[in-house]
């Protein structure tokens, strides 16, 4: 332990961010414990201190001055005190200097250990507090293996892992693909933060139409709601207080060139954007597209609604397996019982 040590703390201060004195402090605490470990003396009473001058080590150990020493780890003799050059009386304390012959050694190899470990764990909190903000975002990163059905995602400094269920079905993962997904949750661990992403979150769906429609990004058109079964459909709720942009068509954008980036990215998985209106009857009536609606009656109290429509949209209104009316219930927040024309004459 020397002046290096002090200089290398001092550096590592400016470099890292990590304070001097804490590290210092963890040096200390450390160099207790060895010392203990090493069979050179008790930690129990003992005092490390580190000149920030030299960098040198001391050893000290805590007695109380007594007449008849009962507990040498503990107490001096008022004689032994005196020949050590103390001018002290009984019941009195003394810090008395116990550093070991070869401590030097000792202390260099531990203050070198905890440095780097110390190093280590203020990275991985710098690493967490980066990504643990940026939860709800999407993140860009490579495929860079499977680990026991886990797909495990190169960010850069460090990895996400996408577990099976946030996996869209039938998605193909192939290393050194890039991909996009959506942080979903952030956790702080001995190892680093452990990054959670999705590619079947609702907010994926949200955060690829911010990223491809400026007016979104400009806060111009607002999502009001998005219902997603991922890998087979999806359903964004969209609208505008400015009159004069249709909010469904910017989320279209030229020649459906927007919405099918979208697509795209997703492998195909269909998207109905719709408009979003105050008036539920609307919005349920929108929500069903593409399905044509002839009447929606609501029971605003259970919101509960029964739509009406033609016979031969009846199978287009409730879509393949129940998806198109479940959707639509999931953007509205609505139960929704859908009816054909003859069936409503028939009661």
């Amino acid at each position: 332990m020397n002046i290096e040590l002090i200089q290398a703390l001092e550096e590592i201060e400016k470099d890292k961010g990590i304070p001097k004195d804490m590290l210092l402090e963890a040096i200390k605490a450390a160099l207790k414990s060895a010392y203990g470990k090493s069979g050179l003396g008790s930690k129990g009473n003992a005092e490390i201190e580190i000149d920030e001058e030299n960098g040198e080590v001391h050893v000290y150990s805590k007695k109380e001055v007594v007449e008849e020493v009962e507990d040498e780890e503990s107490e001096i003799s008022l004689e032994k005190a005196k020949n050590k050059g103390f001018d002290c009386e009984i019941g009195q304390k003394l810090k008395i200097e116990v550093t070991p012959a070869n401590f030097g050694r000792i202390a260099a190899q531990t203050a070198r250990q905890v440095v780097i470990q110390r190093i280590r764990e203020a990275e991985r909190d710098i690493l967490y507090q980066e990504f643990v903000t940026r939860e709800g975002e999407i993140l860009t990163g490579i495929i860079q293996r499977y680990h026991d059905d886990n797909v495990i995602i190169d960010l850069g400094r460090t990895e996400a892992i996408l577990i099976p269920r946030e996996q869209i079905p039938n998605e193909n993962y192939e290393s050194n693909e890039r991909i996009k997904v959506y942080i979903v949750e952030v956790e702080q661990t001995t190892k680093g933060p452990n990054i959670l992403v999705s590619r079947t979150h609702p907010g994926l769906l949200k955060e690829l139409f911010k990223l491809e429609v400026p007016e979104i990004g400009d806060d111009t058109v607002e999502i009001k709601s998005v219902a997603r079964e991922a890998g087979f459909r999806s359903k964004i709720a969209v609208n505008s207080e400015d009159d004069d942009v249709d909010a469904v068509g910017a989320c279209v954008g030229p020649n459906g060139q927007r919405v099918r980036s979208i697509v795209n990215e997703l492998n195909g998985e269909k998207i109905d954007i719709v408009e979003w209106s105050e008036d539920i009857e609307v919005f349920i009536s929108n929500a069903l597209s593409p399905a044509e609606v002839v009447e929606v009656k609501v029971n605003e109290n259970e919101e509960v609604a029964q739509v009406i429509v033609p016979d031969y949209q009846l199978s287009l209104a409730i879509g393949k397996e129940g998806q198109n009316a479940r959707l639509a219930a999931k953007l509205t927040g609505w139960k929704i019982d859908i009816k054909s024309k003859s069936e409503i004459e028939d009661e």
